[in-house]
């Protein structure tokens, strides 16, 4: 029996008006500019698993984050989480069984708290602590869990080392005993030996917790070691979606093998590469069509002009691409 899904989103879009002041506009004659973060992105993640969304940045990954979180409104399209859409008034509740974890250990932690008032402030806020004795119990359970000592509580977060900073946002995010993290490039902060503790401390979470989670990266190789399924953004949109061990060995659209071929061949098996040229577009002006069709060398005149739609392949997975879906473009 297939897992059951914790989180959908369907046809999600967000705009930004990044339109220049008022006076200017009017001036110079200019008319009102907005960019499209996030173009009509779907896709589900079921109980239990780490999908991860990777991509070049600006490619609308953080936002998406974001906006499953409730840290930006949607501009069109529906999150639906255990079934509810979280743009219901009362689907407030079911915030509290989803937390984040944000890039920066250094910016996402308050300096002037001491770590136990970090830790418990999601823990008072939603009234899971019957009294004092309670919490303070509770946060040092939590530090233990992390990798901290309970004395660790009365530290403030200039003392501690980036790997430790961001065991504290992990505890932080774990003390509302949320069933869902929104996990945005955890690591990308952080000297390659402490990725892979705090990597590997993630993994024992989950499987001791029973967490699902987002994982946000543009590293492929902490994406291998940590993701159930891939999806790959290009430009605000998702281009493709794959089991992490079949996207890996046999990427089929042409932007997730550029991806995958910049990855440095430790094995020496002297396989050919064709590495992509050009630059990604100004998300302003987006090229009409396929998005990636600029540099995309089996883009023809119907890449130029008409929008690939994602459709399910064999195998599960999901692939936007005319050359793909038309045989153009075979496994590897």
């Amino acid at each position: 029996m297939p897992a059951e899904t914790l989180l959908e989103l369907v046809d999600v879009g967000r705009e930004f008006d990044v339109s220049r002041p008022w006076l200017n506009r009017v001036l110079e004659g200019e008319p009102r500019r907005s960019l499209q973060a996030v173009d009509g992105v779907s896709f589900s993640i079921r109980r239990g698993e780490t999908l991860a969304l990777v991509g070049e940045s600006g490619c609308g990954k953080s936002t998406v984050a974001r906006l499953i979180v409730g840290l930006y409104t949607l501009s069109r399209g529906r999150i639906l989480f255990d079934g509810a859409d979280l743009a219901d008034p009362g689907s407030a509740p079911l915030r509290r069984r989803m937390q984040m974890i944000f890039q920066d250990p250094y910016a996402s932690l308050n300096p002037r708290w001491r770590v136990r008032d970090i830790v418990a402030e999601p823990i008072v806020a939603h009234g899971l602590a019957p009294d004092a004795k309670a919490l303070a119990a509770r946060v040092a359970e939590l530090l233990t869990q992390v990798g901290l000592a309970p004395e660790d509580g009365e530290r403030f977060p200039h003392e501690f080392s980036g790997g430790q900073r961001q065991r504290v946002s992990i505890a932080r995010a774990l003390s509302s005993n949320p069933e869902f993290l929104v996990c945005d490039e955890p690591t990308s902060a952080l000297d390659v030996s402490v990725q892979a503790q705090i990597l590997n401390l993630m993994k024992d979470l989950q499987q001791r917790l029973g967490l699902t989670y987002l994982f946000i990266s543009h590293n492929l190789a902490v994406v291998a070691h940590v993701a159930t399924r891939v999806g790959v953004m290009y430009l605000g949109r998702l281009v493709e979606v794959a089991d992490a061990k079949t996207l890996f060995e046999r990427p089929r659209h042409p932007y997730t093998r550029m991806l995958i071929d910049a990855i440095p061949d430790l094995e020496m098996s002297g396989k050919s590469r064709t590495p992509v040229a050009g630059e990604v577009p100004s998300p302003l002006t987006p090229p009409p069509g396929c998005a990636f069709n600029p540099r995309c060398p089996h883009a023809n005149e119907r890449c130029r002009t008409e929008r690939p739609v994602p459709l399910e392949l064999p195998g599960g997975r999901i692939a936007a691409c005319h050359a793909v879906q038309e045989g153009r473009i075979g496994d590897l």
